[in-house]
């Protein structure tokens, strides 16, 4: 099994989740993904201004997951895009649900180095060959849906890819024997609902993903 270069655990929604995300990240590569939409706010997944602004503050690796209107921002108009991402190592750009098409892509990419990060894009189907931005296969959208076959990760040394869709503590060691990239391939996996019970974030259930994947 060939662990990836780290897993992302998407959702994060209340601080008082920190001295466990804490905890957890001095012993895994983690980082923690933050849904990002001001239209729903304070709702389950995605986090009031107050919250995020404590996340931002504890130093860890963050990634914004941005949604709606701000998303739309930075595949249209990447310089006037109004999404600060200081504080964060990357941004997924959830603009749309059909796949990024040239012209966002490489604004997806300006809006990036603009602001010195690295931002992610999704795909349905194999891996795109650009490496402008980084490339989420997720056909889920984070209903927990698992696809009936993973593409394999490109040959060449860019771009950066990733898997989502239906992972979760137990399937996530047999989904990693399923993948078997190549020695040098550098991953990540994510996930969202697999972390979730009862609705609510639970840091339990990354313990255990982080266990069967590092150890």
């Amino acid at each position: 099994m060939t662990s990836p270069l780290f897993i992302a655990f998407t959702g994060i929604d209340d601080k008082g989740l920190l001295p466990g995300m804490r905890t957890l990240s001095a012993r895994y590569p983690v980082e923690w993904g933050v849904l990002i939409d001001p239209a729903r706010a304070g709702a389950p997944l995605f986090p009031d201004a107050a919250t995020c602004g404590a996340f931002l503050a504890s130093g860890l690796r963050l990634a914004a997951h941005v949604c709606g209107p701000l998303a739309q921002d930075i595949v249209t108009d990447p310089d006037r895009a109004r999404f600060d991402p200081a504080g964060f190592r990357r941004v997924q750009v959830n603009h749309g649900f059909n796949g990024a098409s040239p012209d966002q892509v490489a604004a997806s990419g300006h809006y990036a180095r603009r602001h010195g990060i690295r931002a992610v894009l999704q795909c349905g189907g194999p891996f795109p060959i650009d490496g402008q931005v980084d490339w989420l296969y997720d056909v889920s959208f984070g209903t927990g849906r698992q696809p009936g076959a993973w593409p394999a990760l490109p040959a060449a040394v860019l771009p950066f890819c990733g898997y989502s869709g239906g992972i979760n503590p137990d399937n996530v060691a047999g989904l990693l024997t399923a993948l078997n990239p190549p020695a040098p391939a550098d991953f990540w996996i994510d996930m969202e609902s697999g972390v979730r019970r009862d609705g609510r974030f639970d840091l339990a259930l990354c313990e255990a993903v982080c266990r069967a994947v590092y150890g």
